[in-house]
């Protein structure tokens, strides 16, 4: 009888392994698509191997002796007190396997760590609750000169309603889209074939920048520096999703990561489009400086749908903010008292404690139209127009 029972006990667990092992698509590492990330993946199927042996053989010595050695059959337990040849085998073997663990892992990880001999250099800065991107270095050339921000590009109005198109809008219903809450507006873009360096940090709290399919995890740490790298082979050109690893506040859960893999030609192409694409945008911004206002409502008009963008993530669509890190514009003296015109111009230009500095993110006119807002909505009533020319002056 009870053979019969440790038969089918023994057929449960095969069956039990085998679906495990079936939907292993489900439950296991991501495999990833870099040389690296497989050796990572491998790295752990190896240990994981090793713990089922040691369950596997621990349990089954314990069962064995349970059932072969139980007091019905009349067995005398033996006497191991103060044995030497057993406490040398129960220390010896766990030496061993952990020698044997720790060569693989420690070759692994010696490569993961070396950013030596970089074709790309890519600075990551994490900060409440977008990403910034900055090419620094590629190839031969020193100073790239290209950068820009990444954000959710799933409107606020959606994930605020669960993915609910807005009744009476022509804003469609994102939770039916595929990449709902993970795309972004402007991805990260790196080349094939070519080992790129992250430079991983942040300007406010601590982030974590993850691509599971890289096998790169990094902490974004205000003032330090982290490094990391990745090389995607040729071939394995498409589109690669992560998200911010580390809680960083109430928007953590939308600060997804797009990283666009191209191939060295449409990669070089890509960035020569971008680098003269953001000088004509430099060029944009610092001929905004000239525009002026015809009156209060355009200004406000333009001003709400930045401050939409950009700001209510942290000072609410009420401006009532979230003290104290981040503070109320509604009533507040900042923005309410017209003779803190100056100093708010000067907070949007170039940031303080929590508040990043907009200046070189956004233009002239783009900072003097959410100024115009934030003091005259929500009862905020100083009549105040700030023009471009004002926030240049600053």
């Amino acid at each position: 009888m009870r053979s019969s029972l440790i038969v089918r006990a023994g057929a449960a667990f095969a069956a039990l392994v085998l679906a495990t092992t079936a939907s292993a698509t489900q439950l296991d590492m991501t495999p990833g698509v870099t040389e690296i990330s497989q050796k990572v993946f491998e790295l752990h199927r190896f240990m994981l191997y090793i713990c089922i042996a040691i369950g596997v053989g621990v349990f089954g010595v314990m069962f064995y002796s349970i059932f072969k050695h139980r007091k019905s059959k009349g067995v005398k337990p033996a006497d191991f007190h103060e044995s030497t040849l057993v406490e040398v085998i129960w220390t010896v073997i766990p030496f061993v396997i952990l020698i044997v663990m720790a060569i693989p892992a420690t070759r692994v990880m010696i490569e993961m760590s070396d950013t030596g001999d970089a074709d790309l250099t890519v600075r990551v800065t994490g900060s409440q609750w977008k990403w910034h991107y900055e090419y620094l270095t590629y190839g031969d050339t020193k100073d790239v000169g290209l950068g820009f921000l990444s954000v959710l590009s799933t409107p606020r109005e959606q994930y605020e309603r669960q993915g609910k198109g807005l009744a009476g809008s022509n804003i469609p219903d994102f939770a039916n889209h595929p990449n709902y809450l993970v795309e972004v507006d402007k991805p990260l873009v790196i080349p094939t074939g070519k080992k790129v360096r992250f430079l991983v940090t942040s300007d406010d709290v601590i982030h974590a920048w993850w691509v599971p399919d890289f096998a790169l995890k990094r902490d974004a740490v205000p003032g330090f520096i982290n490094e990391i790298w990745t090389e995607v082979p040729a071939g394995k050109e498409g589109i690669y999703r992560g998200r911010c690893a580390e809680l960083c506040g109430k928007d953590h859960a939308f600060m997804p990561i797009v990283v666009e893999a191209k191939s060295q030609a449409d990669f070089d192409k890509w960035l020569a489009d971008a680098k003269v694409k953001a000088e004509e945008e430099a060029k944009a911004a610092a001929n905004s400086a000239d525009y002026k206002f015809a009156d209060l409502a355009e200004a406000s008009k333009l001003g709400e749908e930045v401050y939409n963008a950009r700001c209510v993530a942290c000072h609410q669509a009420g401006g009532v903010g979230m003290p104290p890190m981040f503070p109320a514009l509604k009533g507040s003296k900042i923005a309410a008292a017209k003779d803190q015109l100056p100093a708010h111009i000067d907070i949007l230009n170039n940031g303080k404690n929590a508040m990043p500095a907009w200046k070189g993110v956004l233009t002239p006119k783009e900072i003097a139209a959410v100024i115009t807002y934030t003091r005259n909505a929500w009862g905020n009533s100083t009549g105040d127009l700030v023009q471009p020319s004002d926030v240049v002056a600053k």
